[in-house]
């Protein structure tokens, strides 16, 4: 072995993740996947709050929620070899949380068998050849769409969250107490995160989440309690799946609907952060989607098993990309790093709610960008798009802004004469979310 490969990582390191083929180095992996962890640690803390909105144990969703990223994260990087992490992901957990259970009247343990049975879904469609169809079938426009009506989703819960906006008998919201000490943080919160992100401080987001959790406490709207100790006790949430609604209808649309924002959701980002780090092939293609896919799936099934709703692909790890992570070795530092964030539940538990707010607020923004790309010129493209980000919010409910979504482009298209842009899988979807907006 030569002395270029020994400092690019030797031995074995060199030979499993290929640096030297990526022009990389194990220097530029770990700190790669240490910027990744710092851009999205703010999960740890956010995922255990909007799930024990449905009822469930922070603590052991806590847990739950480092377990999925490990795994996931791991996975990604020793099977796909690509520098992307996976965690519980945003907007997924809100559906599970504020859909699911909150409206459906779900029980968090049923919630679980269907992301559980979505994860297995999603992991047999990851081994068939369909699923490039399916995933080239979709839209550009409602990929695009879907991904801002969830920001637009997490948006109206973070700004409730924070207390900014407070229910109204007569005109549904009205603002709130902007006096209030947590309003007041939360609002500098959001804002001290942007602009953290703008200049491109690395943990910019989980550092904003911290400053303004400690301005809180000589408020008496947040406590300290700690930051180290050993990892709650996650027995509550283990294997906890309970299947007893499997027969019915909307239980299958449910896991229907987990599966598809989780499949686009992942494939959107994967192509994404790949793209960025030059890692598409000359067609534009990701050569190990198969594996990435698998991954996310496998991830999903399992933090099911130890209670966590949806784990993702997740796009800061364009963060980790920028900063030079090619293989999948800052993956697993990324991993390591979750691993490590296990003894941190005190601290996760301290963080008040006006404070992971102010983080979700940010993720909307970043989320609701993808309107931009949109052909407004187009009222064919332009009116599902709006359909979808306008009704996901409004409707409190992530499937049925999706479902709304299909349903108008189907028609939108067909009413203008455009039969022909509308694919077999786009007519079946529209289908299958007017059967679904129909009996819910």
């Amino acid at each position: 072995m030569s002395d270029q490969a020994a400092s690019r990582g030797g031995g074995v390191l060199e030979s499993y993740f290929k640096l030297a083929e990526h022009g990389t180095t194990v220097r530029t992996e770990v700190l790669a996947g240490l910027t990744t962890f710092l851009t999205m640690a703010y999960i740890v803390f956010v995922n255990p709050a909007v799930l024990s909105e449905a009822g469930m144990p922070f603590g052991p969703v806590f847990v739950a929620t480092c377990v999925a990223a490990v795994i996931g994260t791991l996975i990604m990087g020793l099977y796909a070899n690509l520098p992307i992490a996976q965690a519980p992901g945003m907007g997924l957990n809100a559906f599970f949380a504020f859909t699911v259970v909150i409206t459906y009247g779900y029980s968090w343990q049923e919630a679980l068998a269907c992301v559980f049975l979505s994860g297995v879904l999603f992991m047999i469609l990851s081994l068939l050849p369909i699923r490039e169809y399916v995933i080239n079938s979709i839209p550009m426009t409602l990929k695009l769409a879907i991904s801002a009506g969830i920001g637009f989703f997490l948006g109206i819960i973070a700004l409730s969250n924070a207390g900014v906006i407070v229910d109204h008998p007569s005109t549904l919201l009205t603002s709130g107490d902007f006096m209030s000490p947590a309003v007041i943080l939360a609002i500098l919160g959001f804002a001290l995160i942007a602009a953290l992100n703008f200049r491109n401080v690395p943990g910019a987001t989980i550092i904003g989440i911290l400053i303004v959790a400690v301005l809180g406490i000589p408020f008496g709207v947040a406590q300290f309690s700690g930051v180290v100790s050993m990892p709650p006790n996650p027995s509550e949430t283990i294997f906890a799946m309970d299947f007893g609604r499997i027969a019915e209808g909307t239980f299958w649309i449910v896991v229907l609907s987990m599966l598809f924002v989780d499949l686009f959701d992942t494939a959107g980002t994967l192509v994404g952060v790949a793209h960025r780090g030059g890692l598409l092939d000359k067609d534009g293609k990701l050569p190990r989607m198969r594996q990435a896919l698998l991954a996310d799936s496998t991830a999903t099934t399992l933090g099911a098993l130890v209670g966590t709703s949806n784990t993702t692909s997740y796009v800061e790890s364009a963060a980790g990309v920028a900063a030079g992570g090619r293989t999948g070795l800052a993956s697993v530092v990324t991993a390591i790093c979750f691993a490590l964030a296990l003894f941190f539940s005190p601290l996760a538990g301290s963080i008040p709610t006006y404070a992971t707010a102010a983080a979700l607020f940010f993720v909307a923004v970043v989320m609701a960008r993808g309107l931009s790309e949109i052909n407004w010129d187009d009222l064919t493209e332009a009116a599902p798009a709006a359909a979808v980000a306008i009704s996901m919010p409004l409707t409190y409910s992530i499937a049925t802004g999706i479902g709304i979504g299909f349903i108008t482009y189907v028609l939108v298209k067909a009413l203008a004469g455009r039969l022909s842009e509308l694919t077999p899988a786009v007519w079946g979807l529209a289908l299958v979310f007017a059967v679904m907006l129909a009996i819910i």
